[in-house]
C-alpha cells in the first residue's frame, strides 16, 4: 500500500485504517478470530489500527493481536464515553484522562499510544483542561500525538487557538463520519482541518453498512428486522433510493459498491485514511480486494450528480449532534418568555 502523512506529524499511515470496534463483544465475540482479522490486515499492508476504550473488549483483542508487531503499527484509541456504570469513568477531565490512558495502555499491552483521541466534545469540561492533560501525556511519553473526533468547525478552531495561546500540544487529527451518503464535512470540517494541517481519519465510509449492497429499497427481510441494524436510517427511503442509484453506477463502472464507497472517501485531498471496520474475515477480504481501486474524474462527477458535494441524504442515527440539538430544553425559551406572536 501507499502511505500518507498523518497531518503534519510526520507519521506515515496507509489510506485504509482498520477499525476494531466490531472485533470483540460489540460485534464478533470470537476473540481468536478478531486477532486473526487484525493480523491479516497487517499482513496485507495496513499499518493503522483504530479502537476506543468504550468498544467493549476491543482494546484487549487489539493488544493480543499486536504482540511482536507493535512497532510496525500506528495505534490509535479514544477516550470520553462511559466504560462502566461509574459516572466518574467518562468525559474529558484531567482526572478521568489520567485514569483512562492507564487503562488503555494496560489493555493494549503497550507503553505508548501513537494517537490518543477525544471521542466526542465534552461540554462539561473546559477545553484547556483537556488539552493540558493531553499535553502532559505527550511529555510523559505515553502518547505520541493527540486528536479529536466529531467536532464542529468552530470547536476545531477554538481548540487550535487554545493550544497556541497556552502553549499546549494541539490536536493533530480529526475523526468525522464521511461517506457517499454523508458529505456535509466537505463544507467546513475538511477545509478547516486542512487549514490547520490536521490529518483526517474518517469513520463509517460504508454509511454504517448501507453501502454494502445488502440494504435495498423495497426490501423487507431479516437484515432490517435484526436488533443490530434496527436503526431508523436503514428505513430512510431517501437514503435507500440513492443507494439504488449508486449500485447502478457501481455496476456500470464494474466495481462492487463497497469498493466504490471506499475509493470515493480517500479521493478527497483532505482525507488521510478511511476506517474499515470489518466484523468477519470475509468482510475484511472484501475491503482488501478494493485497495487499488481509484475513481476517474468522470465517475466522481457522476457521484456529485447523485449526492451533491457538501450535502447528505438523511443521516446516520449514531452521528453525534451535540447537546444543543439533542436536548430540547437548550433550544427552547421558557414558556413564560415565549411570544404569542
Amino acid at each position: 500500500m501507499q502511505y500518507r502523512t498523518l497531518g503534519r506529524t510526520g507519521i506515515q499511515v496507509t489510506p485504509y485504517a482498520l477499525g476494531a470496534m466490531m472485533l470483540g463483544s460489540l460485534g464478533n465475540p470470537d476473540r481468536a478470530e478478531g486477532v486473526r482479522i487484525i493480523r491479516r490486515a497487517l499482513d496485507a499492508g495496513i499499518n493503522f489500527v483504530d479502537t476506543a476504550d468504550r468498544y467493549g473488549d476491543s482494546e484487549e483483542v487489539v493488544g493480543e493481536a499486536l504482540k511482536g508487531r507493535r512497532d510496525d503499527v500506528v495505534l490509535a484509541t479514544k477516550f470520553w464515553g462511559p466504560v462502566d456504570d461509574d459516572p466518574t469513568h467518562r468525559g474529558a477531565s484531567r482526572r478521568w484522562i489520567m485514569q483512562a490512558v492507564e487503562r488503555s495502555l494496560r489493555r493494549l499491552q503497550t507503553d505508548h499510544i501513537d494517537l490518543y483521541q477525544l471521542h466526542r466534545p465534552d461540554p462539561d469540561t473546559d477545553i484547556d483542561e483537556t488539552l493540558s492533560a493531553l499535553t502532559d501525556l505527550i511529555r510523559q511519553g505515553k502518547v505520541r500525538a493527540i486528536g479529536s473526533s466529531s467536532m464542529r468547525g468552530s470547536e476545531i478552531v477554538e481548540a487550535q487557538w487554545m493550544s497556541e495561546r497556552r502553549g499546549f500540544e494541539r490536536y493533530r487529527t480529526e475523526q468525522p463520519n464521511y461517506s457517499l451518503l454523508d458529505r456535509e464535512i466537505e463544507r467546513e470540517i475538511l477545509p478547516v482541518a486542512q487549514r490547520y494541517g490536521m490529518g483526517t481519519l474518517v469513520y463509517s465510509p460504508l454509511a454504517g453498512g448501507m453501502l454494502t449492497g445488502r440494504y435495498r429499497a423495497g426490501a423487507e427481510n431479516d437484515v432490517f428486522r435484526s436488533t443490530r441494524t434496527g436503526m431508523r436510517h436503514f428505513r430512510d427511503e431517501r437514503r435507500l433510493a440513492v443507494v439504488e442509484e449508486l449500485i447502478a453506477l457501481a455496476d456500470e463502472v464494474g466495481v462492487p459498491l463497497t469498493h466504490l464507497a471506499m475509493a470515493f472517501v480517500i479521493a478527497h485531498p483532505g482525507v488521510t485514511s478511511a476506517i474499515a471496520g470489518p466484523r468477519t474475515m470475509e468482510q475484511l477480504e472484501d475491503t482488501l480486494a478494493g485497495v487499488d481501486v481509484s475513481l476517474s474524474d468522470d465517475v466522481l462527477d457522476r457521484i456529485d450528480a447523485i449526492v451533491p458535494p457538501g450535502e447528505s441524504i438523511g443521516a446516520m442515527d449514531m452521528v453525534y449532534r451535540g447537546p444543543e440539538v439533542a436536548t430540547p430544553a437548550l433550544r427552547r425559551r421558557p414558556v413564560a418568555e415565549r411570544s404569542a406572536g
